[in-house]
């Protein structure tokens, strides 16, 4: 069993320590957040240490891992620290706000030879690896379209309960990078590297915050496909993410962990199967309320990250994976800002 530490207690940490206690092969050791008394409530609920100071954390020689759930832009500094401790790390999403300070993240575990994953949960479905596998073996032909939908809802008090929540220097942006990110990471990986950018973002749905509420940009990928992605927090009440690909052989549209759509002009006999599976109704996700994001793919993220770590192989999602859909997203808020595409 090895032990975990938490960094950073906010909303996501309870689902962190709720996928812990459900995953095999690790437990919760102990807690810290940089906001004195923080830690002494969450430890007592979830049966674990408090720690006084990150570097107490660091030293323990029973945690094993450290997962990282403070606010995006607050990530690099625990992340580096407790590479060179030699601590395995699980980085919630984005794994930082910038490509520059992701490879700064990476770079550090390769060099303390400690292992780092991402939290991309939506990866872990059954119903997103049919997907992958369907688009790889060819299946749908030759791409033509692929695109991303994120309409979701976020209330002005969700951005006014944290000074951090929909600024640049700590968020990172707004709709795109805290929320759109996980469509945005299934997108890239379905697809392949995206080559261009063009795109549109702006403020429309709420006050107080420096960031977008509402983006929208064109994509062309570097196998020739195109896209779009749309994605805001001021869609009320807020719809399931949906990822749509088209191909010159079959469509497959996917709205959170459902297939609704799964077409093919060669169809196979278990395909009446994979829809009967896959397309009864599920949860909204983070559609409207983030707190209603099951801990499900998180502890998935936990037994894999503990099986690469007993094994010798790299993580399922890969600090290098983590950070493609930071670079897209970057590109995203370039474009909009100079009024011109951007290559990647």
């Amino acid at each position: 069993m090895l032990g975990v530490g938490i960094i950073g207690l906010g909303m996501i940490a309870d689902t962190h320590a709720m996928a812990v206690s459900a995953a095999s092969g690790c437990y919760l050791k102990g807690v810290f957040d940089a906001v004195p008394g923080k830690a002494d409530p969450f430890a007592a609920s979830h049966g674990a240490v408090a720690y006084k100071s990150l570097d107490d954390m660091l030293a323990d020689p029973d945690i094993s891992i450290i997962a990282i759930t403070t606010p995006s832009g607050f990530h690099l500094e625990p992340a580096v620290k407790a590479a060179e401790s030699g601590k395995h790390l699980l980085i919630e999403k984005p794994i930082e706000i910038t490509s520059e300070r992701c490879r700064q993240i990476i770079e550090a575990a390769k060099k303390n030879n400690v292992l780092l994953a991402g939290v991309f949960q939506s990866r872990f479905h059954e119903s997103a690896r049919l997907v992958k596998s369907a688009i790889d073996s060819g299946r749908l032909g030759r791409i033509v379209l692929a695109d991303a939908y994120i309409k979701w809802y976020r209330s002005q008090e969700y951005y006014d309960s944290g000074a951090w929540r929909g600024t640049w220097k700590i968020d990172g942006g707004g709709a795109l990078m805290n929320q759109g990110i996980h469509a945005i990471d299934l997108l890239q990986w379905f697809m392949g590297p995206v080559a261009e950018v063009s795109a549109f973002t702006a403020t429309l749905a709420h006050e107080r915050i420096e960031v977008e509420d509402a983006g929208t940009a064109v994509l062309r990928f570097a196998n020739g496909a195109l896209g779009v992605i749309e994605g805001s927090t001021g869609a009320y009440p807020g719809s399931p993410k949906r990822i749509e690909i088209s191909g010159t052989d079959g469509t497959i549209v996917l709205e959170e962990d459902r297939i609704v759509r799964w077409e093919f002009r060669n169809e196979l006999p278990e395909d009446k199967d994979v829809l009967a599976k896959h397309s009864a109704a599920s949860s909204a996700g983070g559609a409207a309320d983030p707190t209603a994001i099951s801990y499900v793919g998180h502890q998935k993220a936990y037994e894999d990250l503990v099986d690469a770590i007993e094994t010798g192989r790299a993580p399922f999602v890969t600090g290098e994976d983590a950070s493609r859909s930071v670079r897209i997203i970057e590109s995203i808020y370039q474009s909009s800002e100079s009024g011109m595409p951007v290559k990647l």
